[in-house]
């Protein structure tokens, strides 16, 4: 809004200073510095007002330590990230930019789920809160407007970089010059690949080449994206300030992936994909890592409020859609390498707990509790040190993959 706002003004008026609104980097700062504002300033109000009225998170004994201690603490603590995405990313970010179109989107879509999730488990005290098939429906959906925008839209566009090429001259002139072809912003169906010289995956190679079959491709890659990322956050969202903690690096990693493809020059030398107007994500990727940090002000050890499904499901979905709008969601099992893992755990003990009870009569179990968070509780792990060692991991994933930009 305020991009806008402002360069009419400098437009029109020459008003001194609105130029500094065009800067993408002084837009960034500002949302981060506001969502991080809005985190502890207005978290504050929406816990009194929780507690108020008596929104609580209802516990199951599970038999972890500690766990009955925290209930009726103010859940659906999500609306308070969601409210310092969106109110940072509305005034700093441009809203005729399809990228960010797109996350607006893909936030309220996955809030809303995930609050009405909330609101069945806290007001009709139902403990399942939403089924698990109207969730991935609404994933599915997710999935398939990013995927269907991302071949239809216009605006979404890879710029192929322009190469040498040698021209002959009439022959009256017995010469020949060196001319650069023509630069083309292209429809395609490319990703990147991490640690491969030619880093880039065509998913029209699977199809033989053809184009329509690979961007239907594409739109499952998108769903199965959408939908794997937004169940692992919130299956890792069970200890104070895990999630939130372990989210805050790989939004930042993505924004630094974002100016990078945003960035003709640093794309080039990179050798990635140059991406027009994909740049502009980093604001939202601040205002994120802003509301992230400013609701582990409230989240951490112990934890004042819960985010919740509306929270969790969020986080998730909007980092798996922020991957695919800058080609990247092949980087997502390492950069996301704790969401993999806590659902790879619940997967492996829902299915050989099944298959044992099939083969011997009684289920067993390959870890003491799942998702894998539990099970160090279970060994009597302190909730901290496990938290920290998880925000530790998920720094040491998001430093390696940014060096995959180098290493191939």
């Amino acid at each position: 809004m305020f991009y806008h706002l402002f360069k009419y003004l400098d437009e029109a008026y020459n008003l001194p200073g609105s130029g500094v609104f065009q800067y993408i980097s002084f837009r960034s700062a500002a949302a981060i510095i506001l969502a991080l504002l809005i985190g502890i300033i207005f978290g504050r109000m929406i816990i009194d007002f929780l507690r108020r009225k008596q929104i609580g998170e209802d516990i199951r004994d599970l038999g972890l330590e500690g766990q009955l201690q925290k209930k009726g603490t103010p859940t659906m603590g999500g609306v308070i990230i969601l409210l310092s995405i969106l109110v940072p990313t509305l005034l700093f970010g441009r809203l005729d930019n399809i990228y960010i179109q797109l996350m607006l989107i893909s936030t309220v879509w996955l809030g809303f789920i995930g609050g009405l999730d909330d609101y069945i488990k806290v007001f009709r005290h139902h403990k399942e809160g939403l089924k698990g098939k109207f969730k991935v429906v609404g994933q599915i959906g997710l999935g398939l407007i990013v995927g269907t925008t991302m071949w239809l839209s216009s605006d979404i566009v890879v710029r192929e970089e322009p190469t040498s090429v040698q021209t002959t001259v009439e022959q009256t002139t017995s010469t020949s010059e060196t001319t650069l072809t023509p630069v083309e912003d292209v429809k395609t169906t490319k990703t990147t690949i991490p640690f491969f010289k030619d880093n880039e995956l065509d998913y029209s190679w699977f199809t033989g080449g053809n184009e329509l079959l690979a961007w239907l491709l594409y739109v499952l890659v998108a769903i199965f994206v959408v939908t794997a990322v937004s169940n692992g956050a919130n299956l890792t969202d069970g200890l104070d300030g895990l999630v939130t903690g372990v989210s805050v690096p790989i939004v930042v990693v993505l924004g630094v992936l974002a100016y990078l493809s945003g960035h003709i020059v640093y794309a080039d030398y990179l050798n990635i994909m140059y991406i027009p107007d994909s740049g502009e994500l980093v604001v939202f990727a601040s205002a994120m890592a802003g509301a992230l940090v400013g609701f582990l002000w409230y989240n951490s050890f112990p934890a004042q409020i819960f985010m919740g499904d509306t929270g969790s499901l969020s986080i998730g979905g909007v980092i798996a859609v922020f991957a695919l709008c800058i080609r990247k969601e092949l980087l997502l099992p390492l950069l996301c390498g704790i969401f993999l893992v806590e659902s790879c755990s619940v997967m492996m003990q829902v299915g050989y707990f099944k298959y044992t009870k099939r083969k011997y009569g009684e289920g067993r179990r390959i870890f003491l509790m799942s998702p894998l968070h539990h099970h160090y509780q279970k060994k009597n792990i302190f909730e901290t040190k496990i938290v920290i060692r998880f925000w530790i991991i998920s720094l040491l994933l998001a430093a390696i993959t940014l060096v995959t930009l180098k290493i191939r």
